[in-house]
Formats: C-alpha cells, structure tokens, sequence
C-alpha cells in the first residue's frame, strides 16, 4: 500500500519547485514535508527529487506524481458520495495539460474557461511545442495533451480537433525594406525571419512550400506568441501567425500577407488519458465543443 501522505509531499515539491513552497501548498512545516519525502526515498530504496533550483522529479519521482494525480482525480469523484469534499477542498486535485502556446492564445483558453464553470479541480498547464507535447503523455507528466502528433498513445485516446491555419505576414515597413522590388526565393531567403523557438519549423516549412527555398537569414527567437506579434507589426521581420490573431491587421493594412497568399493549416489532436474521471470528461468535452466551432472539429 503506497503512502499516499509522502507521495503527495513529493508532487508539491515537484510542482512547487522548493520544499518551502509544496509546505505553503500542502499547509505543513517544511521540515514535515523534507521528512515524509526522505522517508518515502528510504523505503523505496530510490531517490525521487533532484534537490536544487528548483527541485525536479527522477523518473521514478514523475511516475509516482502522475499516479497521484491520477488517483486524486478518481478519489474527486467519490467525495460527494463519501461526505469528503470539505475535507479535500483545501487542497484540490490538479488536472495536468500539455498545450501550445498559438492555441492557448487564440482558442484553447475558452475551453478552459468553460471547464473551469464547472468545478474545483486545478489546472496546471505546460506550454510546449505542438509537436513535441505528447511526449509529454508518453512520459507521465502530463494527463492530456494539444498535439500535433497523430501517433497513438498507450493508455490514451486521441480525437482529432481540427487545424489552426497560419498566414506569413510583416509591416508594410518591412516589406519596403526587403520586397522592394518584390518577393522570390532569393529575396526571402535573405530576409531576417522570427521563429518562436529552435523547434519552431513552420517560417522553413512556408518558405519551401511558397518559393522552394531554405532560409539563411538571420533568425529571432522569441518565445512568446504575443510579442512574437508585436515585433513582427514593429518590422523586426516576417513571421507566420494563427490566422484570428492577424486578420484584423492584415485587414487594417498594419500586417501585409506575403504573396502568393499561401496559408498553411496546423492539424491539431486531444490526446487524454485512458481514466474513468469526470474532471477528464469534461475537460475533454469543453475542448471538442470549442474545437469544433474554432478549428473546423467534429
């Protein structure tokens, strides 16, 4: 029988990042949460936490946490029955997601606001890659996932949403200081691009399909979908968007769309774990009725 007082101790920590703060969170001393992690490691023969700034979970630390997750996600639904709901109120299950930052951004945070109407349980999102999040799924650390990636899941479901479109834009700035004489290959290939991280292919991927090109200019990295928009609109260079978060630009000529007007789609998919939870169903539910209104879903 596992000790679930322990193993909860190492999730805040893992969650928290201090031992201070999973002491905050759990309402204990951290002396008291330092001795049921040390002690859950000495029984277990294991270490579980990477003591630093801030702690981090070992393979077997994660495995413990998602079981948690898991099993207080299912004990959720039993409390009403049982009578233990103000008991647990203090401390609410946590619903782990895997999501895009372009989806958070223009359509997923609906979902979440719809879900969050409908009951207690917490929320705790990992903005990642669209084609990298369900690994996220594989390795535990997460319940559900936004992904790209189509491939099945063990234990998990997946449900194709539908796609986000994107559209390559700059400032009218910048295309007079690049396109002056128009946009081809060569041109394009020269002309300073954003990305929103090194895994970011889609600006590549857009310049192939559009002129058969590989980019070999210089190349901005910045992590955030908001100022990837603001610096694109300043003429830092061109980038591509999610449609709804540039239409009214390109429509108030803030934003140009670079010829020939090629928008590539995004296919995005619901990956959620094979759990009998009613915090997953709805959570699930929330996310195909937005999806389908958004990005065109069944």
């Amino acid at each position: 029988m596992f000790d679930y007082a322990s193993i909860a101790a190492v999730a805040a920590v893992v969650r928290e990042g201090t031992f201070e703060r999973a002491a905050v969170a759990l309402r204990v001393t951290p002396s008291a949460v330092s001795q049921r992690v040390r002690g859950l490691e000495e029984r277990l023969g294991s270490i579980l936490i990477r003591r630093g700034q801030p702690c981090e979970a070992t393979e077997l630390g994660r495995k413990l946490c998602a079981h948690y997750d898991q099993v207080r996600l299912l004990e959720h639904d039993l409390d009403p029955e049982l009578g233990r709901a103000a008991r647990h109120a203090a401390v609410p299950p946590v619903l782990t997601i895997a999501v895009n930052a372009d989806s958070l951004a223009t359509w997923f945070h609906a979902a979440l606001a719809a879900f969050g109407r409908q009951g207690d349980v917490s929320l705790d999102l990992k903005l990642d890659d669209e084609a990298h999040t369900a690994e996220r799924l594989r390795s535990g650390e997460v319940l559900a996932a936004v992904s790209a990636d189509a491939d099945p899941v063990q234990g998990c479901r997946t449900t194709r949403l539908g796609a986000l479109r994107y559209a390559a834009c700059a400032s009218p700035e910048f295309i007079i200081r690049h396109f002056d004489a128009g946009v081809n290959g060569a041109r394009l290939a020269r002309a300073p691009y954003l990305q929103f991280d090194r895994r970011d292919g889609l600006q590549a991927r857009w310049a192939r399909e559009a002129y058969g090109t590989e980019l070999a200019a210089p190349v901005f990295w910045v992590p955030s979908t908001y100022a990837f928009l603001d610096l694109t609109l300043s003429g830092l260079g061109w980038s591509l968007h999610p449609v709804p978060m540039v239409e009214a630009h390109i429509e108030a000529g803030r934003l140009v769309e670079l010829p020939p007007g090629l928008r590539i789609d995004v296919m995005l998919y619901w990956t959620v774990a094979r759990l009998h939870s009613g915090a997953l169903r709805g959570l699930t539910q929330a996310v195909k009725g937005v999806a389908s209104r958004e990005l065109g879903g069944s």
